[in-house]
């Protein structure tokens, strides 16, 4: 029962989260102005914000003006619940868990922020953090949970720091084979950023969640997952080679807690 009602607090709070998704890119407020459609402006009534069921009792489609309701939805709903579901069969229902869960939601609306305007606002990547490091069974748990979220922020900007030189550098190089006399002495090769801040922050969460050693697999397994998506953009712009990373490191940091004990124990066997 306690795991049912879990489940439904997911459910609900999904349902705040696609509001979270649509308004902060906008700069909206999340809190006092009423649900609207976004295609006729009207004021969605009660019944209308039914997680899941509203959508599938009104087809798909405004009550007011018949147009389509996005599947993002019900499926952010979905999602929502089915976090808290199977954080809370992993690790019991409790306080910790729900930190946890609710880390993994900040991730879920990064995500899809991150995938529709390729943006990772920094009061979704904090709150993700703060519940990451509270996700802990005990005040020494809160603590290691902080200083692993410092090491992977840490660990984070020195690698993008390292990254970012090397691509610049190559350019820079590049360019040299076209310098002329008129131009040697000016360079205008730009600073090439290979990783965000914002992707820095989600390390934190990462390494709060997850700890050194199998964040650090987390890392790896982001990038397995995100390799197919890179080799289908080879030969397209370079605008559409801009791959959002959020999506991936969240995907496989929930993998990773899901199944923490099994991969512990490969890289233990390693060792």
């Amino acid at each position: 029962m306690e795991l049912f009602i879990f489940s439904i607090l997911g459910l609900l709070l999904g349902s705040f989260l696609n509001v979270v998704i649509l308004r902060i890119p906008k700069g909206e407020s999340v809190v006092f102005d009423s649900s609207y459609c976004y295609s006729c402006n009207n004021k969605l009534k009660p019944w209308h914000n039914i997680p899941l069921l509203s959508w599938i009792l009104l087809r798909g489609r405004c009550s007011f003006c018949k147009a389509p309701i996005s599947w993002q939805y019900p499926l952010i709903e979905l999602s929502s619940m089915l976090i808290f579901y199977m954080m809370g069969a992993k690790y019991g229902v409790g306080v910790a868990t729900l930190f946890i869960s609710l880390s993994f939601l900040m991730l879920l609306a990064l995500s899809m922020i991150d995938l529709k305007y390729k943006m990772v606002p920094d009061s979704l990547n904090l709150l993700a953090i703060v519940f990451s490091v509270l996700g802990a069974w005990g005040i020494s748990g809160v603590m290691v949970n902080f200083q692993n979220a410092l090491l992977f922020a840490g660990g984070f900007t020195l690698l993008r720091f390292a990254l970012s030189y090397y691509l610049t550098s190559s350019v820079y190089r590049a360019g040299l084979k076209t310098k002329t006399s008129w131009n040697k002495h000016y360079d205008r090769t730009p600073m090439i950023e290979a990783m965000g801040e914002g992707d820095i922050m989600v390390g934190a969460t990462m390494g709060a969640l997850l700890g050194v050693k199998l964040a650090l697999f987390g890392v790896f397994l982001s990038a397995i997952l995100a390799l197919p998506v890179m080799i289908l953009l080879l030969g397209k712009s370079a605008e559409e080679q801009r791959v959002p990373f959020v999506p991936f490191l969240a995907a496989a940091t929930f993998i990773t807690m899901l199944f923490d004990s099994e991969i512990m124990n490969y890289i233990n066997s390693l060792g």
